[in-house]
């Protein structure tokens, strides 16, 4: 145990307290200076734009279908057929 936390734990006066009314005071004793760091986090927000186009691309397919058209032809001939038999009517 610390024997200063128990001096004063009991409410006695620690060593050497009052001596400066018999005049005994010492100089203060200077110490080396310490430092506290104290750390912070600032948050700066920084707003961005970023602009988006949007392209479209439009493929145009033709698919060629093929049906078939059927004509019709028909051709008439004539033939006169003489018998030589018959040739004097």
């Amino acid at each position: 145990m610390n024997p200063r936390c128990v001096e004063q734990e009991m409410n006695q006066q620690p060593m050497g307290y009052g001596m400066e009314n018999n005049g005994c005071m010492c100089p203060p004793v200077y110490e080396c200076p310490t430092e506290r760091v104290c750390e912070r986090v600032i948050v700066h927000e920084v707003p961005h734009v970023v602009p988006i186009n949007t392209k479209m691309i439009n493929h145009h397919v033709y698919r060629h279908t093929f049906t078939p058209c059927y004509t019709y032809s028909e051709c008439d001939t004539c033939e006169n057929v003489y018998d030589p038999c018959c040739k004097n009517f």
